[in-house]
């Protein structure tokens, strides 16, 4: 495990060769967040089975993804891809065959990882770099295109603890959604949980035309709000939660060609 703390806050992020239990296919292993805690009101993120149980589908934190663009030939014979931040994974077994390897730095409040990927004519540079500066975390990610085109659909997927009432979240850009068993918009313009206290999970993707970056106003059960700035506009928007945890998914999707490169990053406000 590695960590970055200040006199307000410890964050803890998942080694991603000492950690490996705790990994698998779907998130990427360099600057996965696992917890931020504070000093005084204790952990402040959660997870779809915590604080019961941990597996590396459902993830814990502050994970992030490139698993749905996997990089394979279209002449491929067998089920092997490129999972960026990941490496090469067998598909149908849902296995990883070969880890990324990371070059790891830490300093007094940043951690930096890089690596780069080769597999079957694709070559792509990976950075990830993780920032603690007072209450602001700062998850920052550089993709680098060395060979071949790049699909990039890359989400995070923060995992919050639900709130002490019904009101989950609030957005600088409008959104809509139709009918559904999990969630309402309230005239306050916060999504809000309906049905509480939940049995299962509810996924909703949301209908929005944002053209300006996100910003997330989260509502926490011990800090009141956390407040989520992106540095990008988001493509297909889903948002999801269970009986532990509420999560909102903004994707970003690129492609990048050769020697093309993309920069984006999240700040989160605790």
């Amino acid at each position: 495990m590695y960590t970055l703390e200040n006199e307000a806050l410890q964050v803890s992020l998942l080694d991603p060769v000492a950690d490996r239990e705790r990994l698998g296919t779907r998130y990427c292993t360099g600057g996965y967040i696992l917890q931020v805690t504070d000093h005084e009101q204790g952990d402040l993120l959660s997870g779809p089975t915590y604080p019961d149980s941990f597996n590396p589908f459902d993830g814990q934190g502050l994970p992030e993804a490139f698993n749905l663009s996997p990089l394979r030939q279209a002449t491929a014979t067998d089920n092997l891809a490129l999972l960026v931040g990941i490496g090469v994974c067998d598909l149908k077994q849902n296995r990883v065959e070969t880890w990324c390897a990371w070059q790891v730095e830490q300093g007094v409040d940043a951690i930096h990882f890089q690596t780069v990927h080769t597999f079957r004519g694709f070559e792509v540079e990976l950075e990830r770099t993780v920032r603690l500066t007072g209450r602001t975390l700062c998850s920052k990610t550089r993709v680098k295109s060395l060979a071949g085109w790049l699909p990039i659909r890359w989400f995070p997927h923060p995992f919050f603890p639900q709130p002490a009432t019904d009101e989950l979240c609030k957005l600088n850009v409008p959104v809509s959604f139709p009918e559904n068993p999990g969630y309402t918009m309230a005239a306050n313009g916060y999504i809000c949980r309906k049905g509480w206290p939940w049995q299962e999970g509810y996924f909703q993707p949301l209908d929005h035309l944002a053209t300006t970056p996100l910003i997330v106003v989260q509502k926490h059960p011990k800090l009141g709000l956390v407040v989520a700035t992106c540095s990008y506009v988001p493509a297909f928007f889903p948002i999801w939660g269970n009986a532990n945890t509420f999560s909102w998914e903004p994707f970003l999707e690129i492609t990048l060609a050769t020697g093309q490169e993309k920069t984006w990053w999240i700040d989160y406000d605790f």
